[in-house]
């Protein structure tokens, strides 16, 4: 069966940090894409990181709003994802995601939001950036 868990949101200063932990289970990390979506209230979810994994390298992609400020990797032993978040902003204030792509090429991971092919999430973990 099919799990993500989310866990590390929390409250934190403008310009503090927090590491979102997606831990996952029944299937590989190997053969699966994994995306960070976040939602904040009134808006649309909107898609934030994605990493793939090889056994040779791994594959990401960041939005605009976040490159340079966030960083993902993943530990295949673990079968759990990072998301590094540094010098956050209130407008990083949302509900953090992540979710499964078991229909990715190998190499190649997309942060569009489709529930089509994003099919297994987690329930979430609440970020909140303010002072």
């Amino acid at each position: 069966q099919l799990q993500l868990v989310e866990s590390g949101g929390g409250l934190v200063q403008p310009g503090g940090s927090l590491r979102l932990s997606c831990a996952t289970s029944g299937f590989t990390l190997r053969s699966t894409a994994i995306g960070w979506f976040r939602q904040a209230p009134g808006k649309e979810r909107e898609g934030v990181s994605c990493i793939t994994i090889s056994r040779r390298s791994s594959s990401t992609e960041f939005a605009d709003s976040v490159k340079g400020r966030f960083t993902i990797s993943g530990d295949v032993a673990e079968n759990t994802v990072y998301l590094q978040m540094n010098s956050l902003k209130p407008e990083d204030t949302a509900v953090y995601y992540c979710a499964a792509d078991r229909s990715s090429l190998p190499g190649t991971c997309t942060i569009e939001y489709d529930k089509g092919r994003y099919a297994n999430w987690g329930q979430g973990t609440q970020v909140t950036v303010s002072s």
